[in-house]
């Protein structure tokens, strides 16, 4: 039997978390939920009661009712304690129609919530996280954007069932030396 030495070993690779499987295999495993608690806390800045203490992950596969309707698949899928659900997406390249994408998405994964005859009250909030490795909003400076349906005039939030944020990859220009909270660590 022969033994290397350290010496002969070659360093260790990582895989990239942009890579589709590789996202999924870190962000989307029920034996590693830990992993998706921390970073939806981070992003969404949920502390204390509100903090995510458990996550299901969920199919993600979104199957319509008839074959003439789209399936969507999408990288991960979970619902908390509280009965949340959350949409977490890493896109690496821009392509025509990617905004209505994500909306398309998370009104799927809303409307999907009940079935005929069940009462609108078991819908519960749905939550989208996109991971972007391009620019999305050139007006916006900040990395991270958050959007909700608001009230033009008065800016309250009366529907609070859909919520979008986004991560723009590029936009985040610290250096690690510079990184000082858990989600720009994340990031």
């Amino acid at each position: 039997m022969r033994y290397e030495t350290t010496q002969n070993l070659r360093e260790p690779k990582f895989v990239n978390p942009k890579n589709d499987v590789a996202f999924r295999k870190i962000f989307g495993n029920q034996n590693r939920t830990d992993i998706l608690i921390g970073f939806l806390n981070a992003v969404l800045n949920l502390e204390g009661a509100k903090a995510i203490q458990s996550v299901q992950i969920l199919n993600p596969y979104q199957t319509p009712k008839l074959e003439t309707l789209k399936t969507t698949i999408l990288d991960v899928r979970a619902t908390d304690q509280r009965g949340i659900s959350y949409i977490i997406e890493m896109q690496i390249a821009y392509v025509a129609g990617v905004k209505k994408r994500f909306t398309y998405y998370v009104a799927k994964a809303y409307a999907g919530q009940i079935e005929r005859g069940e009462d609108y009250p078991k819908l519960n909030e749905v939550i989208f996280i996109g991971i972007l490795d391009f620019v999305l909003f050139k007006k916006n400076p900040h990395y991270l954007s958050r959007h909700q349906v608001l009230d033009i005039e008065t800016h309250e939030r009366e529907f609070k069932d859909l919520e979008m944020n986004f991560i723009e990859l590029p936009k985040f220009t610290k250096q690690e030396h510079e990184v000082a909270t858990v989600l720009e660590k994340w990031i």
